[in-house]
C-alpha cells in the first residue's frame, strides 16, 4: 500500500499538484479540501474535466442494456470519473492503478455498485425490511452491506431507494419502503447513516446515493419509466419526505429518476435539482443520472443528445451514467454557448469533493484489500444477523385455529415452484449475490426438522403456464422451469400431499417477477399455481401458504380458502433458515405491512392516508347510491397498512393524553398500555396516527406520525408513550408553506391503520 501511495504521489508531483501544501486528509471536510481541489482543477484540461463527469458501466455485472466500451483505455486518457458494477478487488485495483499511475493527473476513480440489500450476505428486499419497522436493524443491515461491499473494493452504493409507492403493479415497489412518507423518511435516514458511518473516514464506510429523485414510484398505470403527474402540494406532503430525510442525513449523492415532473424529465428539471434539492434542502453532494437517463430524454421529445445533455448540466446534473452525453457533446456546447465553463466546473468540483471526502486523494487504494475480501464477506456473524432480521419481516396474514407454528415432526410436504430454487431466494437486485451458497426453502425446512420427521418435496407447478412469461420473470440466471406438463407436475404433488400430515405450499412470484422493468398488469396468483393450491386443499390436509412476493399481491381467494398464510417476501441469503425459524415457532412473526394489500385490481392505487371525499362511503362498507364507492367491491383493502398477526395476541388500552390543548411551542404526551394476552412471548409494533380535522386544504383521514417496536412476555403489560409536538402536525399548505394550523386533532393508536383507539386535543 505504501508503494502504491508513493507512486500516486509521484504522479501528482509530475503533474504539478502540490500534495505537501494541501495534505488531503480524506473523510474530513476540512479547510484543505477547497484549495486542494482548486489547484487540481487549475491543471485540468476541458477533456479531463468532462471525464470526471462520465460514469461508464462495467460489463462484469450488467444492470441495464449491455454497452461495450474499452474502459481501461478511457481511464488512462482521463475520460472516466468512476466505474460501476465491477466485482472483485483485483479488477478494481487494476482499474485504479491505471487511473492513478497512467492518466496524466492521476485522479482516482470511484467504484459504485447496486448494493441494494446486501453484497454477498443478502438481507431481505427493502420492502420486506420496511415491514420489520425496526430502524435499528435496518441501519445495521446497511452497515453490514457497507462493510462487505467495501471489502470488495466498492466505495459507493446506489442505495437507498426511497420512492413512495401506492401502486403495487409497479415492479420496483420491491426496492422501496412502501406507501408512507413518515416511515419512508425514517428508513431513508438510517440507511444513509448505516452506509456512510460517521464521516466516511474509515475504509468500511461507503457513500450512499438516494434515489430516484423524484416521484419515480408514482408512474401512471404502475408501468415502469412511465409518466408521473401530480400537484406540487402532493409532492411535498406525500412523496418528498424520504428524499429530504436522506439529504438531511448527509447522503453524498443523489440519483435522478427517469420520469417527467411538470412535463420535464427529472434529469433536466432545474426546479427539482437546484431549487428544491440544493436550494431548499441544502444538499451539497453530487447528482448522478440513472442508466442512460440523459439520452432517454431524446425519446421524451426534448431534442438531440447535445441539447438534452446541455439541459441536464444546466439543471444541476453532475455525472452522466452510461449515456456518453457529457463526454460526447459538452465541449461542442461550450463552444456554441449552450453551456458555460462555470456550469462544467461546478459539476466537476462536486465529483472531486466526493472523492476527497471518501479519502481517495489521500489513498486511492483505501478500499483495496485482498485480506478483507477473503475474511469479511459472507461471514457467520453477518449471516446470523441477516437471518434474524429476516424473521422480523415476514407478515402473518391469516392463521385459523393456530395452524402455525408447525411442530417438527410427522410427514411434511414442501410443494410449489418456489420450494426448491436457490437462485430466487435472495430476491431482485442482489447483483453481487453468490446464490450457490444459499439454501433452498426445502433444504431449510428439512434441516430444521432433522431426524424428528420426514420432509419431502414436489414442485407441483411451474411459475406460470406461459413459458415466455416465465422466462421474462426469471432472468439473470434464475430460471426454474420444469419441462413436464402441468398435469404431471400437479399429480405428483397431490400424491405426495395425500401421504403427508401437513403441506407447506411455496407459491407466488419469482425474484425477477418484481423489480425494475417487472411491472404486472395482474398481481394475483398465476392460474397454474392457483390450480395447484386448489388441488392441495382438496386433499383435506392442512395447508400453510408461504407467499413469496416483491410487492403486495392479490390474495382474496387464498384468504377465503387457505387456513394459514405467511407473506415471506424475499428474505435474502438466509431466507430458508429464517422461514423455518418462524414456521416452526422458534421465532414469533412480527412483521407488519407497509403497503396496503388490495382485494382486486380495480382498487389500485390503494393506500391508507387518502383524502376524504364530499360523499364518503359509510363505514359498514355497504353499497349506497351516490356515495364514493364501488358497486361490486368494498373500498377497504384486503389487509390494511400496518397489519400483521402474531403467534400471540395483544390488547390496547384507551389513549390517554397529558392535556386537551397544546400551544405551537408545547407538547402533549399520548400513552397506551399494551398487554400480551396470549401464551407466547412476542414483538408488537405500536402505531401512532394523527388526523387534522379541519385545515385550509383537505387533509388525510389519518397519517402515521410515530411507531415503536416492543417486546412483551406472555401476560406482560407495557406502557407506550409518544410525544406530540407541532412538528408532527405540520404540512405544506396551498402556498407550500410548512405550517401547523390551529384547530382540533385526533390522536389514534393501535396495531394497524384500521384498528385504532382515539382521543382528541386542540392546537392553539
Amino acid at each position: 500500500m505504501k508503494q502504491k501511495h508513493f507512486l500516486y504521489f509521484l504522479a501528482a508531483v509530475v503533474a504539478g499538484i502540490s500534495l505537501s501544501s494541501c495534505s488531503p486528509k480524506g473523510g474530513d471536510e476540512d479547510s484543505n479540501m477547497e484549495p486542494f481541489i482548486r489547484e487540481l482543477m487549475s491543471k485540468m484540461t476541458l477533456e479531463e474535466k468532462l471525464g470526471q463527469l462520465n460514469l461508464p458501466a462495467s460489463d462484469d455485472i450488467v444492470t441495464g442494456e449491455t454497452k461495450d466500451s474499452n474502459i481501461a483505455r478511457m481511464v488512462a486518457e482521463g475520460k472516466v470519473g468512476g466505474v460501476f458494477n465491477v466485482k472483485g478487488v483485483e479488477k478494481i485495483q487494476e482499474l485504479q492503478r491505471v487511473a492513478v499511475e497512467e492518466s496524466r493527473l492521476g485522479i482516482p476513480l470511484i467504484f459504485g455498485m447496486d448494493v441494494i440489500h446486501g453484497y454477498e450476505t443478502i438481507f431481505p428486499i427493502p420492502l420486506a425490511l420496511s415491514c420489520s419497522w425496526d430502524t435499528i436493524a435496518i441501519k445495521e443491515s446497511a452497515r453490514v452491506a457497507a462493510k462487505e461491499a467495501s471489502a470488495g473494493g466498492i466505495c459507493w452504493t446506489f442505495s437507498p431507494m426511497v420512492d413512495i409507492c401506492r401502486d403495487p403493479r409497479w415492479g420496483r415497489a420491491s426496492e422501496g419502503s412502501g406507501e408512507d412518507p413518515f416511515l419512508g423518511a425514517a428508513i431513508a435516514r438510517v440507511m444513509v447513516e448505516g452506509y456512510q458511518g460517521k464521516n466516511l473516514e474509515n475504509n468500511d464506510e461507503i457513500m450512499a446515493c438516494v434515489k430516484h429523485f423524484a416521484l419515480y414510484g408514482a408512474p401512471e398505470g404502475g408501468r415502469d419509466y412511465n409518466t408521473v403527474d401530480m400537484s406540487r402540494q402532493r409532492m411535498f406532503n406525500d412523496y418528498f419526505a424520504p428524499y429530504k430525510a436522506g439529504a438531511e442525513a448527509g447522503a453524498g449523492s443523489f440519483m435522478t429518476s427517469f420520469n417527467t415532473i411538470d412535463g420535464v424529465p427529472a434529469t433536466a428539471n432545474r426546479w427539482l435539482l437546484t431549487d428544491v434539492l440544493r436550494g431548499m434542502w441544502g444538499f451539497e453532494g453530487f447528482i448522478v443520472t440513472d442508466y442512460t437517463a440523459i439520452s432517454e430524454m431524446i425519446e421524451h421529445g426534448l431534442g438531440d443528445l447535445q441539447q438534452v445533455s446541455a439541459m441536464a448540466l444546466k439543471a444541476g446534473t453532475d455525472m452522466d451514467m452510461v449515456a456518453d452525453g457529457f463526454n460526447g457533446t459538452l465541449s461542442k456546447s461550450l463552444d456554441e454557448g449552450l453551456v458555460n465553463m462555470g456550469q462544467i466546473d461546478a459539476a466537476v468540483r462536486r465529483i472531486l469533493e466526493a472523492k476527497y471526502k471518501l479519502g481517495l486523494f489521500k489513498d486511492p487504494y483505501k478500499y483495496i484489500s485482498l485480506e478483507r475480501e477473503k475474511s469479511e464477506i459472507y461471514t457467520s456473524e453477518n449471516r446470523n444477523l441477516s437471518r434474524k432480521i429476516a424473521t422480523e419481516t415476514f407478515v402473518l396474514l391469516k392463521n385459523d385455529n393456530n395452524l402455525l407454528p408447525l411442530e417438527k415432526k410427522g410427514r411434511i410436504a414442501v410443494i410449489g415452484p418456489l420450494s426448491n430454487t436457490r437462485a430466487n431466494m435472495p430476491g431482485t437486485w442482489s447483483v453481487a449475490a453468490d446464490a450457490q451458497k444459499y439454501k433452498t426453502l426445502y433444504e431449510g425446512i428439512r434441516d430444521a426438522v432433522g431426524d424428528k420427521g420426514q420432509v419431502s418435496y414436489a414442485k407441483g407447478s411451474n411459475l406460470t403456464a406461459d413459458a415466455e412469461l416465465e422466462a421474462n420473470a426469471t432472468m439473470f440466471g434464475r430460471g426454474m422451469r420444469d419441462g413436464r406438463s402441468e398435469e404431471v407436475l400437479r399429480a405428483e404433488a397431490v400424491s405426495l400431499a395425500r401421504n403427508s400430515d401437513v403441506i407447506i405450499a411455496a407459491l407466488g412470484e419469482s425474484s425477477e417477477f418484481s423489480g425494475e422493468s417487472s411491472s404486472r398488469s395482474d398481481i394475483s396468483l398465476p392460474e397454474t399455481q392457483r390450480k395447484l393450491l386448489e388441488a392441495l386443499l382438496a386433499t383435506g390436509k392442512p395447508v400453510v401458504m408461504l407467499n413469496f412476493a416483491g410487492r403486495p399481491t392479490i390474495l382474496s381467494w387464498e384468504s377465503e380458502n387457505v387456513p394459514a398464510i405467511l407473506n415471506v417476501w424475499f428474505g435474502g441469503s438466509e431466507a430458508a433458515d429464517a422461514i423455518a425459524d418462524v414456521v416452526f415457532g422458534d421465532v414469533s412473526p412480527s412483521g407488519k405491512l407497509t403497503m396496503s394489500m388490495p382485494r382486486n385490481m380495480g382498487q389500485i392505487p390503494i393506500y391508507y392516508n387518502h383524502l376524504n371525499t364530499g360523499r364518503p362511503k359509510a363505514q359498514d362498507e355497504k353499497f349506497e347510491k351516490f356515495r364514493s364507492g364501488y358497486i361490486d367491491s368494498p373500498n377497504s383493502p384486503l389487509y390494511p397498512f400496518g397489519f400483521g398477526l402474531s403467534y400471540t395476541t395483544f390488547d390496547y388500552s384507551e389513549v390517554r393524553l397529558s392535556g386537551s390543548q397544546m400551544n405551537q411551542d408545547g407538547l402533549i404526551k399520548a400513552t397506551v398500555d399494551v398487554t400480551n394476552t396470549g401464551q407466547r412471548d412476542g414483538d408488537e409494533i405500536v402505531e401512532l396516527y394523527i388526523r387534522d380535522l379541519v385545515g385550509s386544504t383537505s387533509r388525510p383521514l389519518k397519517e402515521l406520525k410515530g411507531f415503536k417496536r416492543i417486546h412483551l412476555k406472555a401476560g406482560e403489560t407495557k406502557q407506550v408513550e409518544f410525544t406530540i409536538t407541532a412538528d408532527l402536525l405540520k404540512f405544506y399548505n396551498y402556498e407550500l408553506e410548512y405550517v401547523a394550523e390551529p384547530g382540533e386533532f385526533s390522536v389514534m393508536i393501535g396495531p394497524d391503520s384500521e384498528n385504532l383507539n382515539i382521543a382528541n386535543f386542540m392546537l392553539k
